[in-house]
């Protein structure tokens, strides 16, 4: 008898095991197909939503670069000026508007660069004068393209750069012009506008030349993960004269920590002959005899994005 109900039991333990074992291949054999579903959803989604972002709406970027170095000295006999308060303070802010239609592109882009510095030697310096302005650049630029192929566009470029607090506007280099664009990929222009003037509006006091010339422009925007990256490129040729010709490079690094917070780091390099013949602080005979010295700039600190 003992012998019947164990074989019994031992049957009915094999026969749960087996359903069970059969059960849960059926479920995974159906969890599989539900994810291989959603995979094929989801894919459909990622190309809807490429549509809708090149039909519709502009894509808007805001994001900048606050850099802020303080420090106060009373009495510190270590240092060379024991009495000497000082402080550099540094914004660069940057916006990008984009528009990806099927006939046609817009991009808009501004840039403000802003710094000021204090440098006040409390034993020498009868005032104080505080924080007074260094850097002052905006630059504003719209780009349109009407598309031949999905990497090659008829395009039209205006670019605008000039000071934004000191001396508003003088001068102010307007350049307008028509050529070739070409995308390689996304997010990446290159414009080269062999038709193309550039007009300088500037005071009385200073000698700028407008000219016809050639315009070109990079500009690359990318995102790997947590750091965003841009770097733009401008450049203008003469005709008229090579001491006429300029070009700007600018990079903007942010990484991000928390909620739009992070750390940012931009650099620049700029050559442009005119500015250095007007500038205050240099002084040259003429235009021809001005010696074009490489302008650069950096700045390290809090970055965000709005």
């Amino acid at each position: 008898m003992k012998k019947t109900l164990l074989i019994v039991t031992l049957l009915c333990l094999s026969v749960s095991l087996f359903a069970q074992t059969e059960n849960k291949e059926v479920l995974k054999k159906e969890l599989s197909e539900i994810k291989a579903e959603i995979s094929k959803l989801n894919q459909k989604a990622s190309v809807v939503q490429v549509k809708i972002d090149r039909q519709y709406g502009w894509k808007i970027s805001n994001f900048g670069t606050i850099g802020m170095n303080l420090s106060n000295f009373d009495n510190w006999y270590a240092n060379s000026k024991p009495n000497l308060s000082s402080g550099n303070i540094s914004i660069i802010h940057d916006v990008y508007a984009k528009l990806n239609r099927e006939k046609y592109f817009w991009l808009s882009y501004l840039n403000l660069n802003l710094s000021w510095k204090k440098s006040y030697n409390k034993d020498k310096d009868p005032k104080n004068k505080g924080f007074e302005n260094k850097t002052d650049i905006f630059k504003i630029g719209s780009l349109f393209g009407y598309k031949l192929t999905e990497k090659f566009s008829v395009s039209a470029l205006m670019e605008y750069r000039g000071s934004f607090i000191k001396d508003f506007a003088d001068p102010s280099f307007i350049d307008l012009g028509v050529g070739m664009a070409w995308k390689p990929v996304s997010d990446f222009y290159i414009v080269v506008n062999p038709l193309s003037y550039e007009l300088i509006l500037s005071g009385s006091d200073k000698e700028y030349q407008s000219s016809m010339g050639a315009k070109f422009l990079a500009d690359y925007t990318r995102k790997f993960g947590k750091l965003n990256f841009n770097s733009n490129l401008t450049a203008f040729v003469s005709y008229k004269s090579s001491d006429l010709s300029a070009w700007t490079w600018k990079n903007s690094f942010s990484y991000l920590l928390w909620k739009g917070i992070g750390l940012g780091f931009n650099f620049g390099l700029r050559q442009n002959k005119q500015e250095a013949f007007n500038n205050k602080f240099t002084y040259y005979p003429t235009l021809k005899n001005t010696d074009n010295k490489l302008q650069s700039f950096w700045t390290f600190g809090v970055s965000y994005a709005l």
